[in-house]
């Protein structure tokens, strides 16, 4: 499915380009955060959470991702083990609203992209192992999270994820590069969408 396609729930769509980057203006859900000016915070290195939909075009994008935490089964994770293939990375908290609108979608494309090699992993940013675990048992979530109460994980995301824009997802691309970023309820559509673009790209 190319990028561009209109899918369901995604009636229209408008493209603008910034900074050698392409917006694709969606109507998703509103992230917890509520919305802001979204050129102005695209030019600090993110967006809030107000259904922008970021495509990074593979010759700008900056340098890869570092992301390393310990999930809550305790397994350590590092992002640069994972290179060689798309990962995609869900920052969350149980009670945020549009983080569970977005969560069927999460769960229906990690089933279809997960066993050929697409890698998944949640950063939670409120909540112990107890609500997290039953978020997921509710959902059908099975890939793990990183829990990141005080921040530190995002913090180490280089301004690619705003603290307050949840739920925010990312999609890097086989060199651990921020290929796409999706702030506010990630619609299953635009995720299959942007991960084939990526996918196509080592084809």
């Amino acid at each position: 499915m190319s990028p561009d396609a209109p899918g369901p729930g995604l009636s229209r769509r408008t493209t603008l380009r910034l900074g050698g980057g392409l917006l694709v203006l969606a109507p998703l859900l509103a992230a917890c955060s509520g919305s802001s000016d979204a050129a102005s915070q695209a030019n600090a290195g993110y967006v809030s959470g107000d259904g922008v939909v970021v495509e990074i075009p593979p010759e700008v994008r900056a340098a890869p991702l570092e992301v390393r935490g310990t999930t809550y089964s305790g397994d350590d994770f590092d992002s640069a083990a994972l290179r060689g293939a798309p990962l995609v990375i869900n920052v969350w908290y149980a009670s945020c609203p549009p983080c569970r609108v977005e969560a069927p979608a999460l769960k229906a494309v990690h089933a279809d992209y997960g066993p050929p090699g697409v890698e998944f992993v949640g950063v939670n940013t409120r909540d112990k192992a107890g609500p997290a675990a039953a978020f997921e048992e509710t959902f059908g979530i099975t890939y793990p999270s990183i829990p990141d109460p005080d921040g530190a994980v995002i913090a180490s995301m280089d301004g690619s994820v705003s603290p307050n824009a949840v739920p925010t997802t990312l999609i890097l691309d086989a060199e651990g590069r921020v290929a796409a970023r999706i702030t506010g309820a990630a619609d299953q559509s635009t995720l299959e969408s942007l991960l084939d673009a990526v996918l196509e790209e080592g084809a």
